[in-house]
């Protein structure tokens, strides 16, 4: 049970970090094929996993980590002048001032922030790499980003690991 359960941890870190990876498919086949883990158990491992990997692009935002030189010279714009370049730079103009406008809106409404974090850990919309993103640049408290990610993700992936279980249950009635 517990080299599953680690397993399923390295898995969510893995699937946070690389978002190719399915944690939800993880999950589901986990609980499915197992029947020695308890499913609260798998969420709590899972929701982990899943928290400690967004960490490390929340703190990246935040700007506590620092990334390597290849990708803040593309970041922040210390490349050599082109047409194309900038011909981008004109067509992203109206994003980039309406990505601006909502981090404003962030700053002065710290609960509407963490509202929608929270919701995007339960729920998955909006996305969660997209939200612990912006909760980094926003400078969210790392304690409301912790409870309120481990919270949603274990809900949520609890549910799923119960899943199995409950349609078994229902198919029998």
């Amino acid at each position: 049970m517990f080299g599953w359960l680690c397993v399923a941890l390295g898995v969510a870190f893995g699937s946070a970090v690389v978002p190719l990876i399915s944690a939800e498919l993880f999950v589901i086949g986990l609980a499915s094929s197992t029947s020695g883990v308890p499913w609260l158990a798998i969420g709590i491992a899972v929701a982990t996993g899943q928290v400690a990997g967004k960490l490390l692009f929340y703190l990246a935002a935040r700007g506590s980590i620092r990334l390597p030189s290849f990708l803040t010279d593309k970041l922040h714009g210390r490349r050599r002048p082109s047409a194309r370049r900038e011909r981008w730079r004109d067509r992203t103009k109206r994003l980039r001032s309406w990505l601006e406008a909502l981090r404003e809106r962030c700053h002065r409404h710290p609960h509407w922030m963490t509202g929608t974090y929270g919701a995007s850990a339960l729920f998955g919309l909006p996305p969660f790499m997209a939200t612990t993103v912006l909760a980094g640049l926003v400078r969210m408290p790392m304690s409301v980003f912790l409870t309120a990610g481990l919270l949603g993700r274990c809900i949520r992936f609890s549910a799923l690991a119960a899943s199995p279980a409950m349609f078994a249950a229902w198919l029998q009635f």
